[in-house]
């Protein structure tokens, strides 16, 4: 099972709405990735765990957005 599939799946199991992923990650950023050639390159996009988790519904964070995430979950 893939890495994204095991984390979609983990977040059905428990119910997840959000998630935290580290920024600019191949498999987890969101809204800028590195274009995976180890130059340190960034391009615009999301990760393949980070597009699948939004797919079902998931609120996708990285840590540069854990302000944001904070106080989303405070007005909960």
């Amino acid at each position: 099972m893939t890495g994204a599939a095991q984390a979609c799946r983990l977040a059905q199991l428990y119910g997840a709405s959000r998630a935290l992923l580290k920024a600019r990650s191949p498999s987890c950023g969101h809204g800028e990735i590195y274009d995976g050639s180890f130059t340190g390159r960034r391009i615009p996009g999301s990760g393949v765990t980070a597009e699948a988790l939004a797919a079902m519904g998931v609120s996708v964070f990285t840590e540069a957005d854990a302000e944001k995430l904070i106080n989303v979950c405070s007005d909960d």
